[in-house]
């Protein structure tokens, strides 16, 4: 079992940054893949950057490669998103997630077995 509480969003101009955080607590936290997803009102979850296990490998969709970088420390139990550059089309609810079990990387949301409840993230034109 994972639980897992975001932070950090807010609003930001058009050009700034952000640092979303993911405090993950359960035994399971340091052996699974993470990643993070964006829902805009009106659309569905989308997959932003995923990161493995271990921390080797990371995955970005196109949209955010270059602005965005997922990290994580697995003896703090915390995986970050730092965004930069932002756009208003950034803007989106922003969830943290755990890879299930079995799986290195997933990057649909049936990949997912445990998500937090969401930090808004709001850029201003």
């Amino acid at each position: 079992q994972v639980h897992l509480v975001e932070s950090g969003g807010g609003l930001v101009q058009a050009g700034g940054s952000l640092r979303l955080t993911c405090a993950a607590s359960g035994r399971t936290f340091s052996s699974r893949g993470m990643g993070w997803f964006r829902q805009a009102p009106g659309k569905e979850r989308e997959f932003v950057a995923g990161i493995t296990s271990s921390g080797a490998n990371t995955y970005y969709t196109d949209s955010v490669k270059g602005r965005f970088t997922i990290s994580r420390d697995n003896a703090e139990n915390s995986v970050h998103l730092q965004m930069g550059s932002l756009k208003p089309e950034d803007t989106a609810t922003y969830y943290c997630a755990a890879v299930r079990e079995g799986l290195v990387m997933a990057v649909t949301t049936p990949g997912y077995d445990h998500w937090g409840q969401g930090t808004l993230v709001t850029v201003s034109s």
